[in-house]
């Protein structure tokens, strides 16, 4: 956990999923602070939403989407973010809702690859007068 290897951020995602919540939410955070880490903000996210291992709160679970979504590291997981964020902002989860916000971030997610954003997208447009 102590750790100043970026390849430790991976450990976060291990350590929750094996029950070890405590060292994963060490792990996360440390690899935020250290690298401003996509992936641990998607997994801490994740945490907060769930609210196993944590406290559940939804405004800290989409603070960090948002905070990820708004990155570009090179890989796909701000694309991933994009997408839930969106998905949040639809929703109202942790944010006041909005419909129009929501469209702009699952727009990038699905313009990157992201195939759930195209379908939930087309949910909107189906929904929407």
């Amino acid at each position: 956990m102590t750790s100043n290897k970026r390849i430790k951020c991976l450990y976060g995602y291990a350590a929750n999923k094996t029950g070890d919540h405590a060292a994963a939410i060490q792990i996360f955070d440390d690899c935020i602070q250290r690298w401003n880490d996509v992936f641990s903000m998607i997994g801490l996210a994740q945490m907060y939403e769930t609210g196993i291992g944590i406290r559940q709160d939804a405004a800290q679970s989409t603070a960090l989407m948002r905070r990820a979504a708004q990155l570009d590291d090179g890989s796909s997981y701000p694309s991933l973010a994009r997408y839930h964020y969106g998905v949040a902002l639809a929703e109202g989860y942790g944010v006041p809702k909005d419909i129009a916000e929501a469209r702009i971030w699952l727009r990038k997610a699905a313009a990157e690859g992201v195939n759930e954003a195209a379908g939930y997208l087309e949910r909107l447009d189906h929904a929407s007068p």
